[in-house]
């Protein structure tokens, strides 16, 4: 296509692929600052939406007849992006038993304060498992020590970060691994060797060790330990 020039060529320059390719690099930086600027995170004067998702923990202690339920509501952050994000928005604890009603409405509202403040909230877990009962703790099922009430709404407030991605498991390094297995391997090795043993063994299986010959013949023979071996006998 032919260009008519209606004005004398003052000067001019060569356009080369790389300034071509500027005013593109820049645009798509605008656009990506645009996006940054548009993310919206966790701030105190970020407003309830009409729904949130939650989640209920059911907390059975010894210290009383009746179960606590402890229900953390999540707000989802910038959804449908990638920068969607869910993190706790509120807490509730209820329960039948009123004797502690008082301090676990102070705690809710403390906590939930704290969630909506934003920034790292994980501190929290530590917090509440580092208070202890001077009565004293117990072990909730499963065979897991609780030093209080208080530490085991910070156990399950840990569960619920760690569900929502919030927590991570730090996974053994590759020293604590080659160790694990090395101890392992070890304890197989033995078991192995034991096995072997007994079944070596002209004596039942099962047998124990004499302290009189240090033969693996010591059974249980009319209500008393008697060695096939030495003859031996706890009886006399």
């Amino acid at each position: 296509m032919a260009i008519k020039l209606e004005k004398k060529i003052v000067s001019y320059n060569v356009v080369k692929e790389e300034d071509e390719a500027a005013p593109v690099v820049a645009a798509s930086a605008e656009v990506k600052a645009d996006e940054v600027a548009d993310v919206i995170h966790m701030h105190e004067k970020l407003e309830r939406p009409e729904m949130l998702l939650g989640s209920t923990y059911k907390i059975k202690t010894p210290l009383s007849e009746h179960s606590l339920y402890v229900t953390i509501n999540d707000v989802v952050l910038n959804p449908g992006t990638d920068h969607e994000l869910r993190r706790p928005f509120e807490i509730f604890i209820n329960s039948k038993n009123m004797d502690h009603f008082q301090w676990i409405v102070a705690l809710t509202r403390i906590i939930s304060a704290v969630f909506r403040k934003g920034g790292d909230v994980t501190f929290l877990v530590e917090e509440l498992r580092s208070v202890f009962d001077p009565r004293g703790g117990y072990f909730k099922k499963g065979g897991k020590y609780m030093p209080s009430l208080v530490g085991e709404i910070g156990d399950a407030i840990e569960c619920h970060m760690r569900m929502i991605g919030l927590l991570k498991d730090d996974g053994l390094d590759e020293h604590q691994q080659a160790l694990i297995a090395e101890k392992r391997a070890q304890f197989e090795s033995a078991t192995a060797q034991v096995e072997a043993s007994d079944e070596a063994s002209d004596f039942p299986a099962g047998s124990k060790l004499c302290g009189k010959c240090h033969t693996k013949a010591m059974i249980m023979m009319d209500g008393c330990m008697t060695c096939l071996n030495c003859g031996d006998s706890k009886c006399g």
